[in-house]
């Protein structure tokens, strides 16, 4: 079966950066897209980035574009998310994601994406 594995998450000062990794398993996933989520505390969860597999698309949620960035770590078979320029309000527990049927007006929607990971915390102090 999928498994989604985040790794990355932790304390850092505003300004700071953060690398989350998301290891998947369980089948090839060339044919998915992939994707991260994350949510606050009294907020619904919130679309961050996603991107094909292959990495010929990407999509960004609006606070994200220009900080973060969505890649795939080849050599390790894993799906990145480079956070920089980092603020107190990503505070979270971000979440990676995949599906393998999810359509573009989907993306952005957490109840259309197939498999979770457990999620990682990111705190970002003041």
């Amino acid at each position: 079966q999928v498994q989604l594995v985040e790794s990355g998450g932790g304390l850092v000062q505003a300004g700071g950066s953060l690398r989350l990794s998301c290891a998947p398993s369980g089948r090839s996933f060339s044919s998915y897209v992939m994707g991260w989520f994350r949510q606050a505390p009294g907020k619904e969860r919130e679309f961050v980035a996603a991107m094909t597999w292959s990495g010929g698309s990407t999509w960004y949620g609006d606070f994200a574009k220009g900080r973060f960035t969505i890649s795939r770590d080849n050599a390790k078979n894993m799906v990145v998310l480079q956070m920089n320029s980092l603020k107190p309000e990503d505070t979270a527990v971000y979440y990676c994601t995949a599906d393998r049927a999810i359509t573009v007006g989907g993306i952005r929607r957490p109840y259309d994406w197939a498999y979770w990971g457990q999620g990682t915390q990111v705190t970002v102090s003041s």
